[in-house]
């Protein structure tokens, strides 16, 4: 599948929902005003992926921060990117349903480490579900352990791609 990858903008705030709300629990996803506050903070960031025809299939979306793993306080509040250095953390990596299994989110993570390495960032911070492990490591990512994060109220794990 050809996809293109562009910065979210405002007008993909609904799509950006829908998926967001079919990826994640309720508890876990994003708030419409949390992904418009990034969608306008961090663009540079925030990639989306489209098909031949714009049409919004995925997207990633994290802050740049100096800590090597996520802390809750980033669900809450966006501020800007520095333009070099730090870790690129992943808030939301999401792909809509009908698009499962077609290498979207594996393409947006790789896209997303292409812009890191430009921006000279140390690597790429997340945390994911247990379930989810295999399919970072696939993608070359480290377990570091269980996070701190509260998240949801959920058991999150520590991942980092270092470059």
């Amino acid at each position: 599948m050809q996809l293109t990858f562009r910065s979210a903008k405002l007008n993909d705030l609904d799509r950006i929902m829908e998926i967001e709300q079919s990826g994640f629990s309720p508890e876990e996803a994003a708030t419409r005003k949390a992904m418009k506050e990034r969608i306008q903070v961090i663009p540079d960031s925030f990639i989306v992926a489209t098909d031949p025809r714009s049409k919004l299939l995925g997207y990633v979306v994290g802050p740049v921060i100096n800590e090597r793993c996520l802390y809750d306080d980033l669900f809450k509040k966006t501020v800007l990117n520095p333009q070099t250095g730090g870790y690129q953390s992943i808030l939301s990596l999401a792909v809509a349903p009908e698009y499962y299994r077609h290498g979207i989110a594996g393409k947006l993570l790789k896209k997303l480490s292409e812009e890191a390495k430009g921006h000279k960032r140390k690597g790429i911070t997340l945390t994911c579900l247990e379930e989810l492990i295999p399919f970072y490591e696939k993608n070359g990512y480290k377990i570091e352990g269980i996070s701190s994060s509260q998240h949801a109220g959920e058991t999150w794990y520590d991942m980092i791609l270092d470059f």
